[in-house]
């Protein structure tokens, strides 16, 4: 009687890193990608925030200023992230690293 693996054949995982560093970037990007991910829903919040602010403001001069003034950081705070990634696919595209989008290998590539 033979018996035959029911996984397959398993590959070397080693063999899948072949580029020096490849590991240090893949931490970044994930990393990065949480952080905006993370910055774009506090954005959402902030925003919802203030405009229950400005709103329930009433005329009141100091509470509706206080309100643009988080309507502001939270704008200034979306340019932020947004610059972040323009500045992270530039340095992607000038150094050949795909940092926004790496390749990560796994069973069956």
């Amino acid at each position: 009687m033979s018996l035959t693996n029911p996984f397959g054949t398993i590959l070397n995982p080693t063999s899948y890193f072949s580029e020096q560093g490849s590991g240090f970037f893949t931490f970044l990007t994930n990393i990065f990608k949480l952080a905006a991910t993370i910055g774009g829903l506090y954005l959402v919040v902030q925003l919802i925030m203030a405009g229950f602010q400005y709103l329930s403001a009433n005329g009141d001069v100091k509470k509706t200023e206080q309100a643009w003034n988080q309507i502001w950081q939270s704008i200034l705070g979306l340019v932020i992230i947004s610059v972040a990634f323009i500045i992270a696919g530039i340095i992607g595209r000038v150094t050949n690293i795909n940092i926004l989008n790496p390749t990560i290998y796994g069973p069956g590539n």
